[in-house]
């Protein structure tokens, strides 16, 4: 039976699974090699082959300790065993940070900047989030998701798809720090792309036109900040 993690209430980031088994292979060892090497150096005397392998299966997920060490048994980088990163934490972890490290870069107090890991609420300037998304190696997207702001973001753009997408164009420009051609270029094809979706759809569908065109636009606003970074992607915006 598994013993209680280093860190049981804490749970640790999104688990590679296949990922792990592959390293593992590569390494040419088994499970019990890398129990073996989990007990003997990092001091974990409660994992056993089996727990190893319920790791591989994704039926259980290391905790951040235990992720860290496996890490070391693999010869990897924490990065390379962690799915992807969605939380402040998780892009910490998986760039084998301390928090100490990273709250001096951002020019906070540690307690602060774990209390923001904790809660999920980043609290910081537009200067100390550019300062994250340079120790962490943000992507612009992650640096949004992380900083809190992709929740407003596709308030924002479902707005602009349904009406006038000129009038966001800046409101979305504070989120986005992008060139303001670029950022018009995305608005006005998404913009497009949606009302196109919705006159084609109610031309097409018969009977259940009406039905079936709300399900289509639905679905495109569920998706809609996907489908920014997509079409910001597409404008070669960044």
């Amino acid at each position: 039976m598994r013993q209680p993690s280093a860190q049981p209430n804490h749970p640790g980031p999104p688990f590679n699974a296949p990922a792990a088994r592959r390293l593992r292979a590569a390494l040419g060892m088994g499970p019990e090699h890398v129990a073996y090497g989990l007990r003997a150096s990092y001091g974990l005397p409660y994992v056993t082959p089996d727990l190893v392998i319920a790791w591989e299966r994704g039926t259980l997920s290391p905790s951040n300790p235990e992720l860290t060490a496996l890490a070391g048994v693999l010869w990897c980088s924490p990065g390379e065993l962690i799915g992807r990163a969605r939380t402040l934490k998780e892009h910490r972890i998986a760039r084998a940070l301390a928090p100490e490290d990273v709250a001096r870069a951002v020019g906070h107090d540690l307690d602060v900047y774990l209390r923001m890991e904790d809660t999920g609420q980043w609290r910081g300037t537009d200067r100390q989030a550019a300062a994250l998304a340079e120790v962490l190696e943000l992507s612009l997207p992650d640096l949004v998701t992380v900083t809190g702001r992709e929740g407003k973001l596709g308030e924002l753009l479902r707005s602009a798809v349904a009406t006038r997408w000129q009038a966001y164009v800046r409101p979305v420009g504070k989120i986005v720090p992008l060139e303001r051609r670029h950022l018009e270029h995305t608005l006005q094809a998404l913009h497009q792309e949606y009302q196109g979706q919705m006159v084609a759809t109610l031309s097409w569908a018969g009977g259940n036109a009406a039905d079936d065109s709300r399900d289509a636009g639905r679905d495109f606003l569920d998706r809609i900040v996907e489908r920014f970074w997509t079409a910001v992607e597409n404008s070669s915006a960044y």
